[in-house]
């Protein structure tokens, strides 16, 4: 429960008692529907909304039910947040060219990083993550030099002074001091410039990004769904002078409250390379402003202090401005009336000015919705919206026509807003479930026909909770898979790994664990062990390192490296069947999930014939009539634990489907293929009657027939089984 958010349970309550009677005093639901409703959130223990059939219900209410019914809270994963994260240990991993002492220090920002709810509709278009180098400081003109630093930093540091423009919120960094640690006391000692360099703000990870404001897009092509935009700062690590007055100005109703100030500044800011939009075009000032980021703050203050409430209100108002089109610009000049940065602007202040109450009395989120948007109709009418943070510093100017954008805030009512949310937003939502459910969409010209797909709508949302999760867990296995082999891993990018899935889920981090593994066992098998293996190896197994270091070590020295490689795929697989165990208590309702798959293929690669048959064919008969089940993705360090045929088969593939290599789920094969594949090898090396392989065959045909076309790999492995079966019976008969 976040900041004791008691009225919000009150109006997002489950109904202990009758099923019939009221759930709540402002919106009640179908007697038809209500048990069902409340046995699936009874037993998902997730809060239940009810919605009202009746001529005289309020639209927003209905809207309102509908928002805090399908916005998701946590824990509920998705593929962005994996997407953020695997990014982040991507940027790790750079450096500038010819420095390569130099470490980039990367941050999810933005909407992945502020937002906790997860609602029906996309509210973000892409991903933001900011990095500093550790060997770039910025501290406030006059400060001192720090004597001491967070170990992130190098032992070599430039440090700049901010100074401060014309323009609130924009500055100048001037190079002053060069830090340099001490080896005895860890300690830096600084040596003073005689003159000033003013830093410049034009660079690239590399010539292939492309630039837009402070942001390089990334590589879309490691990341198929959403875009990367990668912000280049330098980190300060003082509260700026600039926003001095921002933790000790008088606040009346407790928001933020002094905790939460404390770890605000205590984060600092950062300063991102953008100027002014009236100096972009100026020779000295365009390529040397630079803007303070207040983006630490945010996120500590939007993803960790609003409640539900608040973040589906930011959502909603983003929403409608971005669909509305408010934040488009008119003409060429680059002048957009309204961003996301100006309505979370107007959160952030309503947080603050608005006591508790406003936001939970008579509960109806469209009502907030509507009062906020007036409020930043007046902001555009008297063409000021102040800066959250920075005194005097006001986020719009005089570069685009306000006047039309306040009159269409302005005018907005709460029937008005209540009906384009229910046309532009649930019938949306509406596209997104099954057809008996969109074609109802299609009548929403009437209260209870609003309400009937509404309720349909929240229904199918319940039902799918976990399928979404099961989603998410078969893209995170494909995308992890492929992004540690597609781009360089060292120990810090493995340690970003682990500490960025775990904050998501922590078996995401088990699985990356097994591939790290098998990843470094690939390496072992083709170079040795090298330092930077031994780095890797300690930071995946942790406080168990001094275990295993001496059989490592032992290896190390020896010219033959198979005792480690097999040391390093035996601790792998075990990490995957945790894995498994892990997935399918949650997931076996949704999922037929056998938890020994990654053993038998390890027991058949040890030769360990009986035990592979036995697990396999366990495996086959649990799975042979199962409608869903994992796959195991066929790429770069999964092969190391397949044999030739396998092998070479997925070559094949690969040839076949070029789009295979980069990203694509047909470089993979289902559990049941893998189990019917080591099953019949082992009947065949174990010399097995007739009849056995016979059955085999069966099995082999009935499931070739449910794969499409598109499952290249399987059909193709399937063909394989029964050629060799087919082969083998017609030999010994």
């Amino acid at each position: 429960m976040r900041n004791g958010e008691i009225p919000y349970e009150k109006f997002i309550r489950v109904q202990t008692k009758s099923p019939r009677s009221q759930l709540s005093a402002l919106i009640r639901v179908l007697p038809t529907q209500c048990l069902t409703i409340i046995e699936r959130q009874q037993r998902r223990e997730i809060p239940a909304v009810s919605i009202m059939a009746d001529e005289c219900c309020d639209i927003s209410e209905t809207v309102t039910a509908f928002l805090f019914n399908t916005c998701r809270l946590p824990p509920c994963p998705d593929r962005h947040d994996v997407q953020a994260a695997v990014m982040c240990a991507v940027v790790t991993d750079n450096h500038p060219p010819g420095e390569e002492e130099v470490k980039f220090i990367p941050l999810t920002t933005g909407s992945v990083a502020e937002f906790y709810i997860k609602p029906m509709l996309p509210h973000f278009g892409d991903i933001d993550v900011m990095y500093h180098l550790n060997t770039r400081l910025a501290i406030p003109r006059g400060h001192p030099p720090p004597t001491q630093l967070p170990a992130e930093f190098h032992n070599y540091v430039y440090a700049y002074e901010i100074i401060g423009s014309r323009l609130p919120g924009y500055v100048y960094l001037a190079l002053s001091y060069l830090l340099k640690q001490r080896s005895d006391n860890g300690k830096y000692n600084y040596i003073e410039y005689d003159e000033e360099y003013f830093a410049y703000t034009l660079y690239a990870l590399d010539d292939d990004r492309h630039c837009h404001g402070p942001a390089f897009l990334a590589d879309t092509e490691s990341t198929p769904y959403l875009s990367v935009d990668v912000v280049r700062c330098v980190r300060c690590l003082s509260w700026p002078p600039q926003a001095a007055d921002w933790p000790t100005r008088h606040r009346n109703y407790g928001w933020p409250n002094s905790a939460i100030l404390d770890r605000v500044v205590s984060n600092g800011c950062d300063v991102v390379g953008v100027a002014h939009r009236q100096c972009r075009q100026h020779e000295w000032m365009g390529k040397r402003q630079w803007r303070l980021s207040f983006s630490r703050a945010e996120i500590v203050l939007i993803n960790n202090n609003w409640t539900p409430l608040q973040q589906i209100v930011y959502h909603m108002l983003r929403v409608y401005v971005k669909t509305k089109r408010l934040t488009e610009s008119a003409d060429d000049s680059g002048a957009c009336p309204l961003s996301n940065y100006h309505i979370k602007t107007l959160m952030l202040w309503a947080c603050e000015l608005k006591p508790a109450s406003w936001w939970t009395d008579n509960l109806n989120l469209v009502r907030i919705c509507v009062k906020l948007l007036n409020n930043l109709s007046v902001w555009l009418t008297d063409a000021r919206c102040p800066h959250y943070f920075i005194d005097n510093c006001n986020l719009l100017d005089n570069s685009f026509n306000k006047e039309s954008v306040a009159c269409i805030l302005l005018s907005i009512d709460k029937t008005y807003l209540s009906t384009w949310f229910v046309d532009h937003y649930v019938k949306q939502c509406a596209q997104l479930c099954p057809r008996y459910i969109s074609r109802l969409s299609g009548d929403v010209s009437t209260k209870l026909g609003i309400q009937k797909v509404v309720s349909e709508i929240v229904r199918w949302r319940l039902d799918t909770s976990l399928a979404v999760l099961w989603d998410v867990v078969f893209f995170t296995e494909f995308y992890i898979s492929s992004e540690v082999s597609r781009h360089s891993f060292t120990a810090r990018s493995c340690a970003c790994y682990k500490n960025e899935l775990t904050k998501i889920d922590k078996r995401f981090s088990v699985y990356f664990s097994a591939i790290a593994l098998l990843h470094v066992a690939c390496k072992v098998s083709r170079n040795g062990i090298s330092d930077e293996l031994m780095y890797i190896l300690s930071t995946l197994f942790g406080r168990n390192f001094n275990e295993c270091y001496s059989e490592m070590s032992r290896c190390r020295t020896e010219p033959n490296t198979s005792e480690m490689v097999e040391f390093l795929q035996k601790s792998a697989v075990e990490h995957l069947t945790t894995y498994r165990q892990l997935i399918e208590r949650e997931l076996g309702s949704v999922a037929t999930i056998v938890t020994t798959d990654f053993e038998a293929l390890y027991a058949y690669k040890r030769g360990e014939y009986q035990q592979c048959l036995q697990l396999s064919t366990q495996n086959v008969e649990v799975l042979l009539h199962a409608e869903d089940m994992p796959s195991v993705p066929i790429l770069s360090y999964i092969i190391q634990l397949l044999d030739n045929d396998i092998v070479s088969l997925t070559a094949l593939t690969l040839i076949v489907n070029p789009r295979c290599r980069d990203w694509n789920y047909s470089a993979s094969i289902t559990q049941l293929t893998l189990s019917l594949y080591l099953m019949a090898q082992c009947q065949l090396k174990l010399h097995h009657s007739v009849t056995s392989l016979a059955q085999t065959l069966d099995y082999v045909k009935d499931t070739h027939k449910r794969y499409p076309p598109e499952c290249m790999l399987d059909k193709w492995t399937l063909k394989l089984i029964a050629r060799k079966a087919f082969l083998t019976i017609c030999t010994n008969i």
